[in-house]
């Protein structure tokens, strides 16, 4: 009896031992590691972006710039960008209709000028691809633009999971004429 307890604890400790470690990354044709798919609920958009949003503000603080807030329009401009890459299967800068950063913005509202955009297509996720920016002068001076007072951030991830991410930046001036004052008539 001693003996079976013996071999049945031992037998367990190694089975308990074996789903400790981590198994092995699955390589690709290259040897490089696959990409681990970084599922987003979409439910989580609004919390994603406030996560993004705060990574950000911690980056420009110890750039000596100032904070963002989100703006409504430039959310829906970079949303709009986001999906069109997917359909186009290409990250860049221009729409599929050949629209610009400050095209796209101006069509959902923004009356500010637009600083910059980033965008990216990945499997990473979004504190990922904020810290790659980071890493590239040209995205990193997007984020840390001491004019910028307005971030727009969203995304568009396809069934395979690849996403595509945009950032874009305004300076939060109004510079449309506006309405016509008829306080004093």
């Amino acid at each position: 009896m001693l003996r079976r307890t013996f071999l049945l604890t031992t037998s367990l400790a190694a089975l308990s031992a074996c789903g400790l470690t981590a198994p092995p990354p699955r390589l690709g044709p290259d040897g490089r590691p696959l990409p681990t798919i970084y599922r987003i609920n979409p439910n989580d958009t609004g919390e994603i972006q406030f996560r993004v949003l705060d990574s950000v503000n911690a980056l420009r603080t110890g750039a000596g710039a100032p904070q963002l807030v989100l703006n409504a329009e430039l959310n829906a401009a970079a949303a709009t960008h986001s999906r069109d890459m997917s359909l186009q299967n290409r990250p860049w800068h221009f729409g599929s209709d050949g629209s610009s950063p400050i095209d796209r913005a101006r069509r959902a509202g923004y009356r500010g000028r637009i600083l910059g955009q980033n965008i990216s297509e990945t499997y990473e996720s979004e504190l990922e691809t904020v810290a790659a920016w980071m890493q590239q002068e040209d995205t990193r001076s997007v984020i840390t633009d001491p004019d910028a007072r307005d971030m727009g951030f969203a995304f568009y991830q396809e069934d395979n999971g690849k996403i595509w991410w945009t950032m874009l930046t305004g300076d939060g001036s109004i510079t449309g004429q506006g309405l016509p004052d008829n306080s004093n008539s």
